[in-house]
């Protein structure tokens, strides 16, 4: 009897999962082109997009995860305005240093900054980000500051090896809701200068 209630449970769990993931998979993913595939890592080019964002003092993925997604989304879940719902985007960003941290979700493409209904919250802020070229590595599992730290190293080692100059902040993208156990997706990425032909970009 014990036997069956476990394997009950487990294959619950595995049909949870799964549903998840074919969820996750419907999701807007904000969209780039790969320009350039190494080893370790990719480098990406992202057109502009709209974003919500909210900052904050946290100084850690702990501290400014809850929090930050909670009040984000607010915003997307009718706290602004008119009361509209907006569909959650993956990745989730996050720029995490010791001065000030924030979190930002992508709108999804139909959106921009003059048709996206005004937060509650002053603390949620529009605004949109130019075209941007980055290098991006990824892992798996739950992020913690120990792996985003880890994986961070990892990409300027193999930045500094190809001899591709990075700038600015390394930003954490996190792909999956908490409740995702497996087949999860998290990135590191870091603006690069790359010089590319534009028919290269688009």
């Amino acid at each position: 009897m014990i036997l069956i209630v476990i394997s009950s449970i487990v294959f619950l769990i595995l049909v949870v999962q799964i549903y998840l993931i074919m969820s996750a998979s419907k999701t807007e993913t904000q969209a780039y082109k790969i320009l350039l595939t190494k080893d370790h890592f990719e480098i990406r080019f992202y057109p502009a997009v709209t974003i919500a964002s909210i900052t904050s003092s946290a100084k850690t993925y702990k501290e400014l995860a809850n929090p930050g997604f909670r009040k984000l989304a607010g915003y997307i879940f009718g706290g602004n305005e008119t009361g509209k719902s907006i569909s959650m985007t993956s990745p989730v960003h996050m720029d995490i240093n010791d001065s000030a941290s924030t979190m930002s979700f992508v709108m999804p493409a139909a959106y921009n900054a003059e048709n996206l209904p005004k937060p509650k919250d002053k603390q949620v802020i529009l605004k949109q980000i130019p075209d941007e070229i980055v290098a991006a590595i990824k892992f798996g599992g739950y992020a913690s500051d120990a792996d985003i730290e880890k994986n961070k190293q990892k990409l300027i080692k193999a930045l500094n090896e190809s001899q591709i100059a990075f700038y600015g902040n390394f930003r954490f993208l996190g792909y999956n809701a908490p409740y995702q156990f497996i087949n999860r997706r998290n990135e590191i990425i870091v603006n690069v200068q790359w010089h590319a032909n534009e028919t290269e970009i688009h």
